[in-house]
């Protein structure tokens, strides 16, 4: 085959263009010279790089983003700590909302008052309408980047009804609005978007850590400091313009369906720098995580005609959700099993977990429209889905609280009046932004179009306001020296704790005390006990000393960004004195508009441990063709 390989000059020309852009992430720019090194500095290779643009992480978001911005003639990097398509965009399963009506006729303002009255009416309907707006555009837009999308017998795009979507504002039942790709979505988004990228000279610096943004005096952010993981040189991106697109922080939990990976980098860069987290109290727990394992069941299974049933074979969600049943919010339903399993209804020997039931649909269903839970099932749960029923419980899947964002992608923070003022030259994208359009609770769905409609939106901003080879605001003199201290601080670290040790207390903390039900007792205890893991932080231990692929060192700075989000969620979840979406208080079980209709904003500080909060207004006006949508008693 490859003797009788012809490259033509096109192609040639592609494989030097991948090549130049690998090999610019080996390749000195210049040397560092803006101020003298530190005494911490001493030791490491210090490389400097400029760029109009520079996304950090390279799931879907970051992919779209920086398809974008290429896309608009701005040199780009894309930073990021894994192989592209091993990000955790890979392991959507079910789809991505769009009003497309290739089911039944459908309207984005149906899929906006949807995905409002999922997020508890906490969302900001300005940035909801927007990406309800913008999703048909979006998806199609993904089809001619190569995603391979299952079709109708007519061609066109399949659609399968998902959880917490309805027609007609909820008066005319069950929509299908989720456009599918089998249940494997989010690979066959995320090795598409790769494509684009490499195809439109996207230079990618892979496995590259990211250890800090770096601000001026004016807070304005000029890039951000990253670490070659291969041999430990440290790098200062320059840019114009940064866009975080680093995903959540679920290994903050001890059983979650996140990779190990998903440990909240780009939002403790943003709490380093100063800069507010919004929402943090409300973590999203699926319905289905594979019992004893976390891996994740996609609601599609539910959407295909799964059911959930208890020990006695109820299919108990008719009592909680008389019309959708098991396709109510996700919230609704993990508060469902949970009380299943608490009042005595859970199945197995220890009756501590409920059964999803797919034996009854159609072996050739199965086969076309759900082959990767099928494959899951077997390995993780050891039982043949078309025969036996899956062994599931509620499992920490989604963050939707992160670093407040506008609907342009833009990092806000509050200055005064001034709830929305805009951090020049700051982005976020994904699960790691607070836009808010999942508020207290995301519909299933919502993500991947969150990712594409807001990565895109972040591209198309800095397009707006700049031009590619724009002057670049210059560098701090003293860019990067604190991060570059805390990772030698690191590396040397000689404690008695061990990183494992404190990472697994940490997760047992949060698994306990910040569960599907909260009380005042749990919170309480658990603000106390995380203060003192954080505490514990700085007698941390680490063995490996080296630089080259010090993994011991990686995952001592993820520890410390997950305690930051940790911290700052526990201390939240404490501060709301009420029941609202993924939050739900069990001495508040009320939603309490009057009070706490407002977005929490928290602040770390990072050498105490302690967190300030204060808030900012939900916006509750939708940007065009729609009244608000006003809160109202949630009923599915």
């Amino acid at each position: 085959l490859l003797h009788s390989l012809t490259l033509t000059p096109k192609m040639l020309g592609r494989l030097s263009s991948v090549a130049s852009s690998f090999r610019s992430a080996l390749q000195p720019q210049r040397a560092f010279s803006a101020a003298p090194r530190p005494a911490a500095a001493a030791s490491y290779d210090i490389i400097d790089h400029e760029y109009d643009a520079v996304v950090v992480g390279a799931g879907g978001a970051g992919l779209r983003a920086a398809v974008g911005l290429v896309e608009g003639g701005f040199k780009t990097a894309c930073i990021t700590k894994l192989f592209p398509t091993r990000s955790h965009t890979v392991a959507a399963q079910g789809g991505i909302n769009a009003a497309l009506g290739n089911a039944h006729p459908d309207d984005w303002r149906w899929h906006t008052y949807d995905t409002i009255k999922g997020a508890d009416f906490i969302a900001d309907q300005d940035a909801v309408s927007y990406m309800c707006k913008e999703a048909p555009r979006s998806v199609i837009e993904l089809e001619h980047y190569g995603v391979p999308f299952s079709r109708n017998e007519d061609g066109t795009i399949y659609q399968r009804a998902f959880g917490g979507g309805s027609k007609n504002y909820g008066k005319d039942g069950q929509a299908q609005r989720c456009a599918a790709a089998s249940d494997r979505t989010g690979h066959a988004l995320l090795h598409s978007l790769y494509g684009a990228s490499l195809a439109r000279d996207c230079q990618f610096f892979v496995e590259y850590f990211a250890l800090d943004l770096i601000m001026d005096a004016e807070g304005r952010c000029v890039g951000v400091i990253a670490m070659c993981m291969e041999d430990g040189s440290i790098h200062r991106f320059h840019s114009g313009h940064t866009v975080l697109a680093t995903g959540g922080y679920g290994r903050a939990y001890f059983s979650c369906t996140s990779a190990h990976t998903c440990t909240g980098d780009g939002n403790a860069m943003a709490s380093r720098a100063g800069l507010p987290m919004q929402d943090l109290e409300f973590i999203q727990f699926h319905p289905t995580g594979i019992y004893n394992a976390g891996c994740l069941i996609t609601e599609g299974s539910r959407g295909e005609g799964g059911i959930l049933r208890n020990s006695k074979g109820e299919r108990y969600m008719e009592r909680y959700a008389p019309t959708a049943k098991d396709l109510a919010s996700r919230d609704v339903v993990s508060r469902a099993s949970t009380i299943e399993i608490r009042e005595g209804r859970g199945c197995g020997p220890n009756k501590d977990h409920v059964h999803l039931d797919l034996s009854h649909l159609d072996p050739a269903l199965l086969a076309e429209r759900l082959p990767g839970i099928s494959e899951s099932a077997s390995i993780f749960a050891g039982v043949d889905v078309r025969e036996e029923p899956i062994p599931v419980l509620p499992t920490v899947h989604y963050n939707m609280g992160g670093i407040p964002t506008n609907f342009h992608g833009q990092v806000v923070t509050k200055e005064g009046n001034d709830h929305s003022k805009v951090v020049p030259g700051l982005y976020a994208a994904g699960e790691s932004a607070s836009v808010s359009v999942h508020g207290a609770n995301r519909l299933g769905a919502n993500s991947l179009l969150d990712i594409v409609v807001f990565g895109r939106a972040a591209a198309n901003r800095i397009a707006e306001i700049s031009k590619p080879g724009d002057a670049i605001a210059p560098l701090p003199a003293n860019a990067g020296e604190a991060s570059i201290a805390n990772l030698d601080k690191l590396r040397f670290a000689n404690g008695d704790v061990p990183t494992a040790e404190l990472r697994l207390e940490m997760q047992k903390v949060m698994q306990r005390d910040a569960a599907v039900f909260r009380t005042a007792e749990s919170l309480q205890e658990g603000v106390a006990k995380m203060q003192k893991v954080f505490e514990k932080f700085p007698n941390v231990k680490t063995t490996d000393r080296g630089l080259a692929w010090n993994t011991d060192l990686i995952e001592t700075l993820e520890l410390q960004n997950l305690l930051s989000q940790a911290q700052q969620s526990i201390v939240s979840m404490e501060n709301r004195k009420e029941s609202r979406g993924g939050h739900a208080r069990e001495d508040f079980p009320d939603r309490d508009d009057k009070e706490w209709l407002k977005h929490t904003l928290s602040y770390l500080d990072e050498s105490t441990g302690k967190v300030k909060i204060d808030y900012r207004p939900v916006n509750e006006t939708p940007l065009y063709g729609m009244d608000p949508v006003p809160p109202a008693k949630r009923v599915y």
